[in-house]
């Protein structure tokens, strides 16, 4: 499933709905501009790829569309690292050479590449290429020979903007003419529905987890998973009750809206053990800065290379943790497996093993984290072992963080002012903003909320008021209300009025 992330979401709440905000036929030149990037970079590091997109994004003044797009296009395509000598070596040899030669200046770092090199017997010059030929900014695209076109581009942007947008739906309700292919959809992806009887047919209701339990991204993610076997259907309708932080709006969808690509979708590889698939998918179930990526891409291990079973990614920094499942293995795979992790070097490693293999101690003299398990690997250790990574990087992100946030935008929602420094949102939240006003979760100069008070009046109706809020950028129309001394006062159904605090209605 390839889906954006949610600081990639594009919706309109215009009136009080929540509408995707779907591109036309207009934005194919964007899409096959974006396609030419990537072929155009081929034999480029992707450092150089992303300065291209962002020159893009710049010139086309709408960076969500381009990242969007990106994004799409990015998981199509392979890098690799290139060097002449596997960087963990070049680094062991540079690192060696500069204690002896105790470099203070450039001068004495030529000389450690130097004498690097001369104990790898290459070029100085190869040394400073392969040092760091192996982090992800330097890894070089080999391979853009994507299956889009820019018109199926097109229709997988909007069918992942619409995914996306069911992350935080809480319930979906579904007229098709095929309900049956969809019950069984349903029911592979274990929600809870119920097939209603209407004047015009029958509607699936497929009720999220504010029924019973608290809301997770499981059902997000299933919830995204059956608007694509939807979308596969013919003349269908579907509706959904969307949690936006806390107002809930009314999405709507039709088949003029998304389609499905006329593609195969990409198979995601067999697990090799219960074990693995079990733990993959509690883990993705949970709500966390960090994404589980299946058989990421291979480690040196002396002559050979290991896939491990899989990588946890971190949202906010260009920082991975492998991971690796021991399961029920002969004596003789287990001592292969433990010459393997024996030749891992400068990569953090975290090793589930099996209880009865008896191996934690042998994993542990490798200067690998180790963890063992009985049955199933326990979520709850691996994700406290998540933790403790993402402490050493929320601090390391806050020390380089300025004492003070000041922005040029006049509105600016946290999440984009986290985006830019490439941090997580409680990184940033707590300012100081010395320009703005935090409105709920969005930065506002004082200037916009007093041009507002004067657009915004008392006995306004609400959805005229949220009109003039978004013309200003403003989504969150009940805090921005609330700020400025407005209350909405509810009329049965009918819709809401915008009253003063200081004012009661009629």
């Amino acid at each position: 499933m390839r889906v954006l992330r949610k600081d990639l979401l594009r919706v309109s709440r215009a009136g009080g709905g929540y509408r995707p905000e779907f591109v036309g036929r207009e934005r194919r030149p964007l899409a096959a501009r974006v396609l030419g990037t990537f072929e155009a970079a081929v034999g480029d590091r992707r450092a150089d790829l992303r300065d291209a997109l962002d020159a893009l994004e710049a010139e086309t003044n709408d960076f969500k569309l381009v990242r969007g797009l990106a994004a799409l296009v990015e998981r199509e395509c392979a890098f690799e690292t290139r060097a002449t000598v596997p960087p963990p070596r070049v680094r062991r040899a540079a690192f060696e050479a500069a204690e002896v030669v105790d470099v203070a200046d450039e001068a004495d770092r030529e000389r450690a590449l130097t004498r690097a090199a001369a104990g790898l017997g290459v070029d100085p010059a190869v040394v400073d290429d392969d040092l760091y030929a192996d982090r992800d900014v330097n890894r070089v695209l080999v391979d853009a020979d994507v299956r889009w076109d820019p018109d199926t581009l097109l229709e997988q942007y909007d069918l992942s903007l619409a995914q996306t947008a069911l992350f935080d739906a809480t319930e979906v309700r579904v007229r098709s003419v095929d309900p049956k292919r969809l019950v069984s959809a349903v029911k592979r992806l274990r929600l809870m529905y119920e097939l209603r009887r209407t004047d015009g047919g029958r509607e699936l209701v497929v009720t999220g987890p504010d029924a019973l339990f608290r809301r997770t991204r499981r059902y997000g993610t299933a919830f995204a998973r059956l608007l694509r076997t939807v979308a596969g259907t013919a003349e269908w309708r579907l509706e959904a009750t969307i949690d936006d932080r806390g107002t809930e709006r009314t999405m709507t969808l039709t088949e003029a809206d998304v389609t499905v690509p006329g593609v195969d979708p990409v198979v995601e590889p067999d697990f090799d053990s219960g074990v693995e698939a079990d733990f993959a998918g509690r883990f993705r179930a949970l709500d966390l800065d960090w994404s589980l990526v299946r058989e990421p891409a291979p480690l040196e291990t002396g002559s050979r290379v290991m896939i491990p079973d899989f990588a946890f990614e971190y949202d906010h920094a260009d920082f991975r943790l492998y991971f690796e499942v021991m399961g029920f293995w002969t004596p003789e795979y287990v001592d292969k497996k433990l010459g393997q992790l024996a030749d891992v070097e400068d990569v953090d490693l975290l090793v589930a093993a099996d209880a009865s293999l008896g191996v934690g101690e042998a994993i542990a003299d490798r200067d690998h984290r180790v963890l063992t398990y009985t049955g199933t690997v326990r979520v709850k250790d691996v994700v406290d072992v998540l933790r403790e990574y993402e402490a050493d990087l929320v601090a390391d992100a806050a020390a380089a963080l300025p004492s003070a946030f000041s922005p040029d935008d006049d509105v600016l929602p946290v999440s984009d002012l986290a985006d830019r420094y490439g941090v997580s949102e409680s990184a940033v939240e707590n300012g100081p903003f010395p320009d703005h006003d935090l409105v709920g979760r969005t930065l506002v100069r004082p200037t916009v909320l007093e041009r507002l008070r004067k657009d915004i009046e008392d006995g306004m109706s609400l959805s005229t008021a949220e009109a003039r809020l978004t013309e200003h950028g403003l989504m969150d129309a009940s805090a921005t209300l609330s700020a400025l001394d407005y209350r909405v006062e509810w009329e049965g159904l009918g819709g809401g009025t915008v009253r003063e605090k200081s004012k009661r209605g009629p």
